[in-house]
């Protein structure tokens, strides 16, 4: 069981590295060269990207109630699909309506293709059983950008940008399909089947007295889930430039940036390994208050520490990704998961949407300043999740899998 366990998180691992490698991490790379090409500026590829995670935030809800249904193993190779075609459009646009179009599909992917579903489909075989699976394909995952940056950069020197996306697509259908054709099949849960499941409910009553608010907890854990993205998201766009705007020279600013991904792996590690004893919302309730730590360190220290900054928020973003997917395992159990957890995202995907170009704007107008409001929604963000009732068991794989 062990063994099949972790070949899994192999496979899944292993595909979403690819997932976010030619999706999320691909305008930063390939942006510019498109932008030139095509005719049109650097912010309206960004805009394309931008409309691709709001479709994603739309679909995500439908993308996890159909692996609640089917399991993960059709959705996710579905998701190759989709992802070559989207690529495979991008590297035919001639102009702003098929650069839109093309995202457009991207969009379809990612929202049913990216770590919730991943992590719906992890639920959907372990049950509550779920969140060392889950830390395991973020730990893989993790390094997407470490591969997919240089790649998608060697790739453009060498075939072209639209080179490059007509090879991402290639990989989709080479790797991607034929890896996640062999995640393990789950049983489809027939209409009787899911309404049996739901009127379930708890074991026994006084499990039932322990359930949080559901309303309650649903609305932090948006906000929260929300929140975070934000952050990340706009630290992901303009990290350099904050640091730079900081006192630190471009090189420096570069080379602290490049903690961001170790800091990320290394939190992760830390998680699977001693935060795993404690509940998920003790570790998570620490993470969000990271970014803040590390902006109040450059706020005092100014540029020599851009190093502590960028460990500090990489650790916190590192644990908070693998939150996203155990708080709702936790506080509402792996029934109806992945529509659950599709829903909770939606404002999150939307948030990242904007980030960017908001953060830009503060950051225009404030400088390193503008890491107030970030680390203001933070702490808002710790606030939330500090208001949240602590139930479920001290670890979420103390229950048994399901088959």
């Amino acid at each position: 069981m062990a063994e099949r366990r972790l070949r899994t998180v192999g496979l899944l691992g292993t595909t979403q590295t690819l997932a976010w490698a030619s999706s999320y991490y691909l305008p930063a790379m390939l942006a510019a060269p498109m932008a030139r090409e095509l005719g049109v500026s650097v912010p309206m590829v960004f805009a394309a990207f931008s409309a691709a995670l709001i479709v994603s935030a739309v679909l995500g809800p439908f993308a996890g109630r159909a692996i609640d249904r089917f399991g993960g193993r059709p959705v996710l190779a579905g998701t190759n699909l989709i992802f070559a075609l989207g690529l495979a459009g991008l590297a035919v646009a001639d102009g702003p309506m098929s650069l839109f179009a093309a995202w457009i599909v991207l969009g379809v992917g990612m929202g049913s293709g990216l770590y919730e579903a991943a992590f719906a489909a992890l639920v959907r075989l372990y049950g509550r059983s779920s969140r060392d699976a889950i830390t395991g394909i973020t730990l893989l995952a993790g390094f997407a950008s470490t591969v997919g940056w240089p790649l998608s950069t060697l790739l453009e020197a060498s075939v072209g940008w639209r080179g490059a996306c007509l090879t991402w697509a290639a990989l989709h259908l080479a790797i991607g399909l034929p890896l996640n054709l062999l995640l393990p099949k789950a049983t489809p849960l027939t209409e009787p089947a899911l309404q049996e499941e739901a009127s379930a409910g708890p074991a026994d009553s006084s499990a039932a007295q322990q359930r949080p608010p559901a309303r309650r907890v649903a609305f932090l854990l948006a906000f929260v889930f929300a929140a975070t993205w934000f952050i990340s998201t706009a630290m992901a766009a303009h990290l350099p430039q904050l640091l730079q705007a900081s006192g630190a020279s471009l090189t420096a600013a570069v080379a602290a940036g490049a903690l961001v991904g170790p800091a990320q792996v290394g939190a992760r590690m830390l998680e699977y390994g001693l935060l795993r004893r404690l509940h998920p919302l003790l570790s998570a309730r620490l993470a969000t208050l990271m970014h803040p730590l590390g902006a109040a360190t450059l706020a005092l220290v100014g540029a020599p520490g851009a190093a502590a900054f960028a460990v500090l928020h990489g650790a916190g973003n590192g644990i908070l990704t693998i939150a996203k997917g155990t708080l709702p395992l936790v506080l509402f159990g792996p029934h109806a998961y992945g529509a659950r957890q599709g829903l909770l995202m939606v404002p999150a995907r939307v948030a990242q949407a904007f980030a960017p170009w908001l953060f830009g704007l503060c950051l225009d107008r404030w400088g390193a300043g503008a890491l107030w409001l970030t680390s203001g929604i933070g702490l808002a963000a710790a606030g939330a999740l500090l208001w949240m009732p602590r139930v479920g068991s001290t670890t979420a794989s103390s229950a048994p899998a399901r088959a």
